[in-house]
């Protein structure tokens, strides 16, 4: 018996129950979308939280202060004192080291207050004291108006950028550009709106005020120590040597040993390998769910085909009495299982890749290649393998026993 008329064969099987076979494909129909399209879902999240951390910029270090000293209107070192702490003064004598692979150092202290127009008031709002740098490291980017400048710094100017989701809250029918807005109950004049920026974390980036960091320590948090120093490394391949140079610096300026925790010190691309080892362990466990659906989907297959084999076993009969050997009939009904596996692994690719148009709680799913090679591949051999017993058992019949049943 050929190939094609084995495969003839099956595709007869296959369609004398239209119902009992549709269901089948279902099954596994099912069973393959679900792991495509919840692979695509763990893909889509991780790539998400990946172009987060990359917009940040993968040259970047983020040096956070361990404590935030306190503040009583005096720019201090830490000489003297029995308290460590990173001060703007600090950040200057790194950013004047002239350190090899350093670009830039940008200070930044930030606290939460009411902030108000003439008829809106918003509660909570993020403000943060920095300096001009601030917004050539960082991904905040004017669109409209300008930065504040050094100058502006130096005389501790009333004057900042916000953010446009609060720009259209506190002024709802026009431009907040030039309007004047009282920041925890002082008047600042607002000089720049940012452009929308992606919102990953738990507060909202385009909800925030941007100041001279000297306004922002004399009008609220004093001049003690800075919350943040953000450091341009020259290139994405010299971070690892500016974290090493920045590590040691400090150490130096706070008079301290590396044993001595006042800082820590992470940058864009760890955070990045971190993000895509969780990722990958998510994604796989996604996967690993879905794939239970395809189990169920097989045992589908074998349950079908072991009713087909009961039906058919005065088919079976006739044809061993004919001369049909053992191998036809196990490789009948095994093409008859894979088939319908088959077809039910295209549709199931098909609706998985319809599915990964639309939005899913919120991600957008990104289909990986392998995955559709990977599900119809498996989709068969299950096929195969849950198909190999009720074959079996199809092809061990005896001629006088399969003819006794008729």
């Amino acid at each position: 018996m050929s190939f094609f008329e084995i495969m003839r064969s099956a595709l007869r099987g296959v369609t004398a129950n239209k119902l009992r076979s549709t269901l089948t494909l279902l099954g596994v129909m099912i069973g393959v979308g679900s792991v495509i399209l919840l692979l695509a879902v763990g893909n889509g999240s991780a790539q998400e939280v990946r172009d987060a951390i990359s917009s940040l910029g993968t040259n970047t270090i983020t040096v956070r202060a361990a404590s935030t000293g306190g503040g009583g209107g005096q720019d201090t070192t830490t000489t003297g004192s029995s308290e460590k702490v990173i001060t703007t003064k600090v950040a200057d004598q790194l950013a004047a080291a002239n350190l090899g692979h350093v670009e830039a150092v940008v200070p930044q202290v930030s606290t939460s207050l009411t902030i108000s127009s003439t008829s809106v008031s918003e509660d909570s709002v993020s403000v943060i004291g920095t300096t001009p740098g601030y917004f050539d490291v960082g991904t905040s980017e004017v669109a409209t108006g300008d930065a504040f400048t050094d100058a502006d710094v130096t005389t501790a100017a009333k004057v900042a950028v916000i953010g446009q989701t609060l720009a259209t809250s506190l002024y709802p029918t026009g431009s907040a550009l030039g309007e004047t807005i009282s920041i925890g109950g002082s008047p600042f004049t607002i000089v720049g709106i940012l452009a929308t920026q992606s919102s990953s974390g738990i507060s909202d980036t385009n909800s925030v005020v941007i100041a001279p960091i000297t306004r922002v320590q004399r009008s609220y948090t004093g001049f003690g120590a800075v919350s943040t120093l953000t450091v341009e490394a020259i290139d994405s391949e010299s971070v690892d040597a500016a974290e090493g140079e920045i590590e040691i610096m400090l150490n130096q300026l706070l008079g301290q040993t590396t044993d001595t925790e006042t800082y820590t010190i992470t940058n864009q691309s760890s955070l990045l390998d971190t993000q895509e080892a969780s990722a990958e362990s998510f994604t796989v466990l996604l996967g690993a769910v879905a794939a239970i659906s395809l189990l169920v989907g097989g045992i589908g297959v074998t349950n079908v085909m072991l009713v087909t084999v009961t039906e058919r076993t005065r088919e079976i009969g006739i044809r061993k009495a004919l001369g049909a050997t053992r191998g036809a009939i196990l490789g009948q009904f095994l093409a008859e299982a894979a088939t319908l596996s088959l077809l039910g692994g295209v549709l199931g690719v098909v609706a998985a890749l319809i599915g990964a148009q639309f939005e899913i709680n919120g991600t957008q799913p990104v289909v990986l290649d392998y995955s559709i090679a990977l599900a119809l591949g498996v989709s068969v051999a299950i096929g195969v393998f849950f198909g190999v017993y009720p074959a079996a058992r199809a092809a061990a019949m005896r001629p006088i026993q399969a003819l006794r049943a008729i």
